[in-house]
């Protein structure tokens, strides 16, 4: 079988390191794995305000589609809700949720914006839609109007270095990984730890700045974005790993700390618990106190959790993400 040749958007490397660029970096990885595919890597590199707002405008609505063109690849996968309205090469884009669309306040102006403008257009003008959770799927369709029959369901995976084998790192910890941004809810989640009391365990947090105003009450330790491999240690040596997000499209540290063998608490919204089932303690993310309970249950109940969180993440790999979405591709271009 003769290699399929697609045209795939890499620019939200320059712009992230989140779970999309988790996503990309391991789906590129394990498609490339496969021998099936030849990628075209296309990215309009650069940070800052104004290279986002010419990447979002000159970029996806005109130099991205005409590239892909301009090679004859069999088709251009956008990982990203930023991508053409149209294309003359059959269009894929990746919706990893419409945050921006339920919880317009916790993104900045211009997101919203771009968002409420385009998104609609870019799923309309996509051939294909994968959504990364039927979470998701379902809204897209609900708020979108997307057909069910347009959308594959292709969750995300996990794999190394993230697993209960290795080195751990020291001390006793809640760990936290996540932007620091308001949708994460890091507020409610510091004083949730800090209501276990005197000698109780203090606050990890593992992400990058984000924007908008967070007041995180003291002590947390704040690591900032750290290797791979350091974040498999802190996984491991936590007491476990708080995941509260006010809303949510699929959840990856959620994922990766049941694969590093470790309990998780985590916000009791539909798409967690499509995730997680019942591997995970279940809290309210809009009440601090409830939050504080859930860890305290996780501590009580961290062998039960920890076997259960393993067996669940064992569903999940970058190689199945991998091989759904080159049936996605052939059904494309067949």
């Amino acid at each position: 079988m003769s290699e399929i040749e697609i045209g795939f958007d890499t620019s939200p490397l320059h712009q992230t390191v989140a779970g999309v660029n988790r996503y990309i970096t391991s789906l590129l990885a394990a498609l490339e794995a496969t021998g099936e595919v030849s990628i075209h890597r296309y990215a309009l590199a650069g940070g800052g305000r104004s290279t986002s707002v010419v990447r979002d405008v000159a970029w996806y609505l005109g130099a991205l589609p005409r590239a892909a063109c301009r090679d004859s690849v069999a088709l251009l996968h956008c990982p990203t809700q930023r991508a053409p309205t149209r294309a003359r090469v059959p269009l894929l884009v990746t919706v990893h949720d419409v945050a921006t669309l339920r919880l317009p306040h916790a993104f900045n102006a211009w997101t919203r914006r771009y968002t409420r403008a385009l998104l609609p257009r870019v799923v309309r003008g996509a051939d294909r839609v994968i959504a990364v959770s039927e979470f998701t799927a379902s809204e897209l369709g609900s708020l979108l109007g997307v057909p069910r029959a347009k959308i594959a369901v292709v969750p995300n995976g996990v794999g190394a270095p993230f697993s209960p084998d290795g080195d751990a790192a020291d001390g006793d910890y809640v760990l936290a990984v996540a932007s620091v941004e308001p949708r994460k809810n890091l507020e409610r989640l510091t004083q949730a730890v800090n209501a276990l009391g005197p000698g109780g365990p203090e606050l990890r947090l593992v992400g990058a700045q984000g924007w908008g105003r967070v007041r995180l009450d003291e002590p947390v330790a704040r690591l900032g974005v750290v290797t791979d491999e350091e974040l498999a240690r802190l996984y491991r040596g936590a007491r476990c790993v708080a995941y509260v997000p006010l809303y949510e499209g699929f959840g990856l540290p959620v994922l990766e700390a049941m694969a590093s063998g470790t309990p998780v608490v985590a916000s009791d919204i539909p798409v967690l618990r499509e995730l997680a089932g019942p591997a995970a303690v279940y809290v309210d993310p809009l009440r601090a106190e409830d939050i504080a309970r859930g860890l305290r249950e996780a501590l009580q109940r961290r062998t039960e959790l920890v076997d259960a969180g393993r067996e669940r993440a064992a569903a999940f790999s970058w190689r199945q993400t991998a091989e759904a979405t080159l049936e996605v591709y052939r059904g494309m271009i067949a």
